[in-house]
């Protein structure tokens, strides 16, 4: 029987992947089989959970699915020996309005697994007042148990001491306390954190965290805080419909932001996906029957797509018969044009009358819930689609025919509404999953 935890924080930024990673080599380095998980809509976590693990990860998340397809992606750490599940931003932020099953909050996640937080808390500028907020986060909602707290980027041995006094008056356990150590943190970009498979030495970045957290942190006192947890049975799989039975897939650095589990409910559905690199001027395979592009980051290769001829003839070519498909930065690639953050115009394929910029920055973030007005590839009119939307871009136009009208997780109308032409279609958000 698998001990479950989740690892969580009063705030973004404060070190909760890096207590991760630090947490499931040091147990994997124990010989101990770790399964992590991502609460909310992150894709780039996973992949550093994977790389920590050896396992793969998957996003859990409330607003957009239901129990039971959370129950079914959590029952992969049936084997495990230890399931942790990182949270997003701070432990009970969510949005406003309710969504499948929850908020998206983190705490929505510990409530309905049962498993016990470990709050990662960065005491930097104050003292006992960080015994206030964690305590406040215990008491805050009576579903969620704490199992205590680790200490990160502590300046000092008096620091330690002032910080610990009232977290033990409060009945609250330390499991240990970091002090600053530069050289285990991770690289930021302007959507988060900058990619696994760019980070060559990933694995040894991870390896001096295991090795920096099992000198501060008492493993073993952790591990019994989990608890005991078993996966339900009969766990419904995830309500996924793949796009075609061959998929040609976008793979690579510019076009990497797809969630796993969609990848994984595809293939479980019997569909085939072979991968093709359009920075590699690679062009989509010919045998499928459908393409599909991801989001990444090609504002920061936009020179090199627009120089890729094959890859942009070659997709023109199979659009002409068959659908394709793009999200986020997918979606930018289909367009007529991409600005980039120097103001340099670039060509992209041309599919549909997409022109966007981020010569001025514009955050757009958010969960989004789309009724389709059109069809597109998986999904007919009228299907019900929850995803998030996160990017820096600013619609320059946005001519075609709108693909569906979308709302955010306040019930708002949005102006990004997603485009079809012919076989071509595209969203700005980053599909997690469609309503039963």
């Amino acid at each position: 029987m698998a001990a479950g935890l989740v690892i969580s924080a009063p705030a973004s930024g404060v070190g909760k992947t890096t207590l991760t990673l630090a947490l499931a080599r040091a147990w994997r380095n124990r010989g101990l089989n770790v399964q992590c998980f991502k609460s909310g809509p992150d894709y780039i976590d996973p992949a550093f959970h994977a790389a920590a693990t050896g396992r793969a990860s998957v996003n859990i998340d409330s607003w957009a699915m239901d129990r039971a397809e959370i129950a079914h992606l959590v029952s992969r750490g049936a084997n495990a020996d230890v399931v942790l599940a990182e949270g997003s931003m701070g432990l009970f932020d969510g949005v406003a309005a309710r969504g499948v099953s929850g908020t998206g909050a983190t705490a929505d996640i510990a409530e309905m697994l049962g498993w016990p937080v470990v709050l990662v808390i960065d005491p930097s500028g104050q003292a006992q007042t960080a015994a206030a907020i964690a305590a406040g986060l215990r008491d805050y909602r009576a579903g969620v148990r704490l199992a205590g707290v680790v200490l990160n980027r502590v300046a000092s041995p008096r620091h330690e001491d002032l910080v610990r006094r009232p977290l033990n008056d409060a009945g609250i356990a330390v499991f240990g306390a970091l002090p600053r150590h530069a050289e285990i943190s991770l690289p930021k970009r302007h959507l988060g954190l900058v990619q696994a498979e760019e980070q060559v030495e990933i694995g040894k970045l991870i390896d001096e965290a295991a090795r920096f957290v099992a000198e501060h942190v008492d493993l073993e006192a952790v591990l019994r805080a989990a608890a005991s947890w078993a996966p339900q049975s009969g766990a419904n799989g995830l309500n996924v419909t793949p796009p075609g039975q061959r998929i040609a897939l976008a793979r690579d650095a510019a076009f990497s932001f797809v969630y796993p589990h969609m990848l994984e409910a595809w293939r479980a559905a019997g569909a085939e996906i072979s991968t093709f690199s359009p920075l590699a001027d690679e062009a989509p395979d010919a045998s499928a029957d459908v393409c599909w592009l991801p989001g990444g980051y090609p504002e920061l290769h936009a020179g090199k797509i627009a120089a890729s001829a094959r890859f942009r003839d070659g997709l023109r070519v199979f659009a002409e018969t068959r659908p394709v498909h793009g999200e986020c930065g997918g979606y930018m690639v289909l367009g007529i044009a991409l600005t980039d953050a120097d103001g340099v115009r670039h060509e992209m394929a041309g599919l549909l009358g997409l022109e966007t910029s981020f010569a001025k920055r514009r955050m757009h973030l958010g969960y989004r819930l789309a009724e389709l007005a059109a069809p597109m590839p998986g999904h007919q009119v009228g299907a019900r689609l929850r995803g998030h939307e996160f990017h820096y871009s600013t619609i320059i136009a946005q001519p075609d025919t709108p693909l569906a009208v979308v709302h955010d997780a306040t019930g708002t109308v949005i102006a990004e509404t997603g485009s079809r032409r012919g076989q071509a279609t595209g969203t700005f958000f980053h599909l997690i999953a469609e309503d039963r």
